[in-house]
């Protein structure tokens, strides 16, 4: 799969909300109103993943948060 382009879309963003998880510095970016499984997820460099189900992204993880925008 490498170099290929994948094309994913949000179902809702009046459904956005974020979680932050301290113990482990991530940030999740969630599209839906709960959490729900994914049936694929992605690496996006060594920084984040990507989660999706039925070809719409259900939530982003950005890992360690803090130090990529300079807090930590």
């Amino acid at each position: 799969m490498s170099g290929e382009e994948r094309v994913f879309k949000v179902r809702d963003l009046d459904d956005l909300w974020f979680d932050y998880d301290r113990q482990n510095d991530i940030l999740y970016i969630n599209f839906g109103p709960v959490v729900e499984d994914a049936d694929e997820e992605y690496m996006v460099g060594d920084y984040a993943a990507v989660r999706i189900k039925d070809g719409f992204i259900v939530s982003i993880m950005v890992f360690d948060f803090l130090k990529r925008i300079g807090l930590r």
